[in-house]
Parts: structure tokens; sequence; C-alpha cells
């Protein structure tokens, strides 16, 4: 029980992390707006965090043998906080990008100190369930950050209660990891062998803790042997186990599961879901779907085992992915309304003119009333001019100037209403099917593959690395 504790209160991590990959996705939406943020500033926005997450993986590693698997958890849990405080305090461009970048940092720490952590205190035969919490916690963050998304979508400043939400959870997690024991493994390395036996014998409720122990002063005897660039090299395996774990981590970032996390609302505010609560919304199905479907994959793991739940996750991933592919080849993505400078007048015009006073927020009462006119008459415009390009092909500039917009936004936009409704939710399903997939095999598999065994410092930094590095680009 101590040991299934701990463990928790580590994985908790997991539930930040997966907090805050989720959280950007909706509010990217009230920020860009705010900020009239175009589409480079965005991007900048969201992926700043991986630069803090590949600055930390360079140092990652090292830290955790240095300092130790807890110290770099709580470390993580007080930069996390720092990171939402510089948020939520000042609203610019340049604070937001600190902002991420410092919770980038975090989260690449936790992400490598947790899975570590729980595979040093975990029993052997429970070692793949207990690593599996980690990401059933990430899941479970992603969903809440959802519901987060949905939750604050119509209200004024809701990302700051987004972002801020993380802050006690954190201080929390920080202040009860330092009174749970360090792992008994850092301990030997530092020659505590008299404490990591009463830390192993806390953990596993026995007083007889010799076999265990020696078994870590081997693992650690024969880890000191290698250098970095034995890694590489046929040398006792060596090269075959780098390879897997490097192979896998590809896997992992290129098949686009981060992409999903972080502009899900976006992708599907592109497809036809109009108002950012309808995309927040449907976002959140994302999130209940990884929950529903890691849990099982959890609680399987140590029975079907991690390669055949990788294999069946991939095929379907496949599968899901090649549905969803041509079924958008059917929508045309507007992609206008995502790119276009977001000023909150700008954003209201857009609201109305494109998808009817009816679905402006309801902080844009007199905008609606305003703009009521102006719609009805810009979609008939529109309408007049669709129609006319359909019986001679063409159109001037003169009437795309009476409806508002520019040849080049003509071209590209597409009503909501155009887009058959089956494609819509074809498209939901084929996204969902595919988040499953993922869940099932390459999500807690490859948490379970790369620290089911102790990793040494140098693998720990090749594998952060390499994850980061994909990720970015």
């Amino acid at each position: 029980m101590f040991t299934l504790l701990s463990s928790v209160t580590a994985a908790v991590s997991g539930f930040l992390v997966g907090y805050e990959l989720g959280l950007i996705s909706g509010a990217l939406l009230q920020i860009r707006t705010l900020l009239a943020l175009t589409c480079h500033e965005q991007e900048m926005v969201v992926s700043s965090l991986l630069i803090g997450a590949l600055l930390a993986s360079l140092i990652g590693g090292v830290l955790i043998d240095r300092c130790g698997r807890r110290a770099a958890i709580i470390l993580s849990s007080c930069l996390l906080g720092l990171g939402s405080l510089v948020l939520i305090i000042s609203l610019s461009y340049a604070a937001l990008i600190a902002g991420r970048i410092a919770i980038g940092v975090s989260i690449s720490l936790s992400s490598i100190a947790t899975c570590v952590y729980i595979a040093e205190i975990a029993p052997q035969h429970k070692r793949g369930l207990l690593v599996s919490l980690n990401e059933l916690m990430i899941v479970i963050g992603i969903l809440f950050a959802y519901i987060s998304n949905y939750a604050f979508a119509n209200v004024s400043h809701g990302w700051k209660y987004m972002f801020g939400l993380v802050i006690p959870l954190g201080v929390l997690q920080a202040i009860a990891m330092y009174f749970l024991p360090p792992s008994p493994r850092f301990l030997v390395m530092k020659g505590h062998e008299e404490a990591a036996s009463k830390v192993l014998g806390k953990l596993r409720a026995i007083s007889d803790t010799t076999e265990e122990l020696t078994a870590i002063k081997s693992s650690l005897k024969d880890e000191y042997q290698y250098s970095f660039g034995d890694l590489f090299r046929s040398k006792d395996n060596m090269r075959t186990r780098i390879m897997i774990g490097l192979t896998l981590v590809f896997f992992v970032q290129i098949t686009g599961q981060p992409n999903i996390l972080f502009y899900a609302s976006t992708v599907l505010k592109s497809v036809g879901f109009q108002s950012n609560e309808a995309a927040s919304l449907a976002s959140t199905g994302v999130g209940v779907v990884k929950v529903i479907s890691t849990i099982p994959a959890t609680l399987l793991v140590d029975h079907v085992g991690s390669k055949t739940l990788l294999c069946v996750g991939s095929s379907v991933m496949a599968a899901s992915l090649v549905t969803m592919g041509i079924v958008n080849l059917n929508i045309h993505m507007n992609f206008t309304n995502i790119c276009r400078n977001h000023s909150p007048i700008n954003q209201s015009l857009d609201e109305s003119v494109f998808y009817g006073p009816a679905n402006l927020s309801a902080s844009n009462d007199t905008l609606r009333e305003s703009f009521k006119g102006m719609a009805s008459h810009s979609r008939s415009s529109l309408r007049a001019m669709r129609n006319d390009m359909d019986k001679r092909g063409e159109t001037t500039l003169a009437s795309l100037s009476n409806a508002g917009l520019s040849q080049t936004e003509y071209q590209i936009i597409t009503d909501p209403a155009d887009i058959p409704a089956f494609l819509k939710w074809l498209s939901l399903a084929s996204l969902l099917v595919y988040v499953a997939a993922f869940s099932i095999g390459l999500g807690p598999s490859k948490y379970l593959i790369l620290y089911s065994f102790p990793l040494s410092p140098y693998e720990c930094y090749i594998l952060s690395l390499t994850r980061q590095s994909i990720l970015l680009l």
C-alpha cells in the first residue's frame, strides 16, 4: 500500500503534464483573439513549451542522478507553478513565450523523473501496472484540461483560470513528495546502503531486503562498465537496446498524437464545429476516449504483454488515419478564420458574417445586434456570388468587396453549413478511434518498455533528447 501511495503521488506529475499539454488547445482560442496573434505567433506560443522541454532533456538524465528522482519531481512542480504565474500575471506575447518555456522545462523534467522513480520503487511483478499509472494520470490530466477549456470558453479572461488551476495541485505535490522516501536505487548509488535497506523494508513490508538490495548493487555495477559510446556498439546488445528505444520514441511523436492534443479545438473548429464552445466540447470527447481506452490497457498490460498492445494499437491507428485522410479530402478546411488578425472586433465580425449572429458569444450582445443586418447582407452577397460563379465561372473584385472579403480570403473560406453533417461527424469519429488506439498501444507501452528496466543516465539522456527533438520538429 505504501508503494502504491508513493507511486500515485509521483504520478500526479503525469496529471500536471497532461493538463498542460491539453490546456493550450482551448486557451489558444481566447489568447489569439486578445493579442491578435498571427499564425506564426500562435505556433510559437504552442511550440515554446517544446523548446523548454528540449532544453530540460539535455540535462534531465544527469540531473536526476545527481540530485535524485524525488528532488527532480519537487523542482518540476515548483517550476510549473512559477511558469503558470508568469502566464497569469502578464498578458503579452513575450510573457506567454517565457511562461510556456518554464512549463516545458517542468514537464520534461517530471516526465523523466516520475517514470524512473516509480520503476525503481515498484516490485518487479507490479512494475507494468505502476509505471502505466503515469500514462493514466496524463490522459486524466488531458481530459480535465479539455473540460476546463469548455467550462471557461465564454468566461471573461477564462484562460487565466485555465492556467491557474494547476498551481495549487503542483504545490501540494511538492509538499507530499518531500515526505516520501528517495528511491532505493538512488540511495545505493550514493553509497547509503543502510538507508536503502530501510526504504525497501517500508516499500515491501518485509524485514529481509538482502536479495533485492544485492540485485540493485549488481545492476549498478554492470551499468558503470559502459560509456556513452557503448550505447552505439554491439557490446552486450546495447546498440539494439538503444535502437528499440529510439524507434519507439520516434513513432510516438511522429504519428501526430501531440499535434492532436495541442490543436484539437482549432482543428475541430476548422472542419465545421463553429463556435469556441462547440469545438471545445467536441475536443472534450478526445479526453474522455483517452481515459476510457487507457484504463483497460493499464490493467491488462502485465497479462497481455506490451508488445501485443503495441501491435494492435498501431494497426488501428493506421486504419483510422487513412479513414480520416479520405474523409477530409472531401471537406474544405476553413483555415482563413484561424490565421487572420483576431482582434475582438474582427472576431465578432468573422462570427457574424460566416456563422450567423446567433453564434456570437454572450459577451458580444451589442455587436450581435449591430452586425445582424450586415451578416444577412453579407451571406446574401456570398450566395449570389457563388451562383454567379457557377454560371459564368468568374467574379469581380468589386462584388467581393461588397461582401467584405478579399479575393484570396473568399477562395479558401467554406461556410460550415456547406459541410455535410455525416462527414463532420465521421471525421470526429476517425479522430476518436485514432486517439483510442494510441492510448491502448503506443501510449502506455512506451513507458513500460522504456522504464521496466533501470535506465543509465546516458540512455535517459539520448531517449529524452530524441523525443523532444522530434516533437519540436
